[in-house]
């Protein structure tokens, strides 16, 4: 019997697209300004409406083919524009729609490490939950794949909410999202998360070493 060679592994990046997302493109994007230094990824939840799960909301949202009147909801974000370069849903799967090497528009008005409009030198990726509920197992091993597998092909010195770039504004993830979780899980410098104060010092028990 013939053994059929194994089909050859995607390329990794190809033009600032993950080999290993689902890709569907937005027109919601534009160039990086000249010189930029892509170092910050910036993590978000959605779901459309909020706290449903499972549609293809968020995907028409990013293309501009939602439906403005199949949900009271979405008539109070009619006419938005916005989209992400990453798209993590609960059982882990994962769609891209703007090349990493160019501008998505997920952060908005925005303010970190010294520096405005976030959106020119950030990766944007949104988790499919809703601040304030858990996310899913699932969702953090396909987050910390992607972050190294970003911080492999871009020099990301920094990874943060929507909640800590656009403070009083945006309150994404929220609560619910474990960030020491995802400083074990990547094993990067508690420096490059959103504030050291949000990680406890480690502890040990009495007599233990």
């Amino acid at each position: 019997m013939a053994i059929r060679p194994e089909a050859p592994a995607p390329a990794l990046w190809n033009a600032g697209r993950y080999g290993y997302a689902r890709q569907l493109a937005s027109p919601n994007f534009g160039p990086r300004p000249p010189g930029t230094v892509i170092d910050l990824i910036v993590v978000h939840s959605i779901s459309l409406p909020p706290g449903v799960y499972g549609g293809q909301e968020v995907q028409q949202l990013f293309t501009n083919t939602l439906d403005w009147n199949a949900h009271p909801y979405f008539k109070s974000i009619e006419g938005m524009q916005v989209s992400s370069h990453f798209y993590i849903r609960r059982g882990g799967e994962l769609w891209q729609f703007v090349s990493c090497d160019e501008r998505a528009w997920h952060a908005g008005k925005s303010c970190y490490r010294g520096r405005d409009n976030c959106n020119d030198d950030s990766i944007g990726i949104e988790l499919e939950g809703l601040e304030g509920e858990l996310f899913e197992p699932a969702q953090y091993e396909a987050l910390a794949s992607l972050s190294a597998a970003i911080a492999a092909n871009y020099p990301i010195a920094h990874i943060a909410g929507h909640e800590h770039i656009a403070p009083g504004r945006k309150s994404d993830p929220g609560p619910g999202f474990d960030w020491p979780l995802m400083q074990r899980a990547l094993a990067w410098n508690r420096a490059q998360f959103p504030d050291a104060a949000l990680f406890q010092p480690d502890t040990k028990e009495p007599g233990a070493r």
